[in-house]
């Protein structure tokens, strides 16, 4: 029988992190379905996803993030998937804002919540950008509107505020475009990406402003690595170039960089 929801969460080589990763989704206070995907398996990986009863799902072929997240996306036997990273964590109340989220809105295509930044083993809630970005979700947390192709996208268009791992999307729905679910040309913003093609369409974008993820930054991060060879700054720039004249782009862009300091991350 269809699972109603699945944590993929995407293991890479031996995080000291994915332990953490698998035991707060695994005590969740709603049952849910967990796999585990890895296109590097090991006896560590394999130990952890044992003794927490874990099925373990191998790609093979091209190494890359785009293609990382497409394999755990299209093993989730479920009507909405969260592709959960293994440096980060979720609130026991995730899957149950879920449920509740789509028993009241049934055409929600995709759920998300705001999230803590955990930096250096220390909780960075006051970052300053994040009241920023918890304005910026404003449109999606209007059930009269978040289901309107331009207030989906209003919610995008100064920068992506959603973050990655606290997104779920309803699979039923975007499996059948005939093309991988992320694009795979991009490394940091496919999830961006991902988002503006999906306001486009039809279904409803839902936010429930409580910190039900703790997304954690560290000197391996992906997040960090893409800013440092400047890939996060070219990727972006792409991304408003789909919403904003070339003009515009420029004058965002100049701002917009000032705020990539704040994540940075040292060894």
């Amino acid at each position: 029988m269809k699972h109603f929801h699945t944590f993929a969460i995407c293991a890479y080589r031996d995080s000291p992190y994915l332990e953490a990763c698998i035991r707060s989704v695994k005590m969740q206070s709603c049952p849910t379905h967990v796999i585990l995907c890895t296109s590097t398996p090991s006896p560590y990986i394999e130990k952890l996803a044992s003794a927490y009863k874990i099925p373990v799902l191998v790609r093979k072929g091209e190494g890359g993030i785009g293609q990382d997240w497409n394999f755990a996306y299209e093993m989730a036997d479920s009507w909405y998937v969260t592709i959960a990273h293994q440096d980060d964590m979720y609130g026991k109340h995730y899957v149950e804002e879920l449920k509740q989220a789509v028993s009241r809105f049934p055409d929600t295509r995709l759920f998300t919540t705001d999230y803590v930044t955990v930096k250096n083993k220390k909780l960075a809630r006051g970052e300053r950008m994040e009241w920023v970005k918890r304005f910026l979700r404003l449109p999606l947390r209007l059930p009269f509107l978040n289901h309107f192709p331009l207030v989906k996208k209003a919610a995008l268009c100064f920068g992506n505020p959603i973050c990655c791992p606290a997104c779920t999307y309803k699979k039923e729905e975007t499996i059948q475009e005939g093309r991988p679910f992320f694009n795979n040309s991009f490394r940091f913003a496919l999830d961006w990406e991902r988002l503006i093609t999906m306001a486009e369409g039809t279904g409803r974008f839902i936010c429930v402003e409580k910190p039900l993820v703790y997304h954690r930054l560290h000197p391996d991060a992906a997040t960090n690595i893409c800013m440092k060879d400047h890939l996060r700054f070219e990727e972006e720039r792409s991304m408003f170039a789909r919403l904003w004249p070339a003009a515009v782009v420029r004058f965002i862009m100049k701002f917009y960089q000032k705020a990539y300091d704040s994540y940075e991350i040292s060894g």
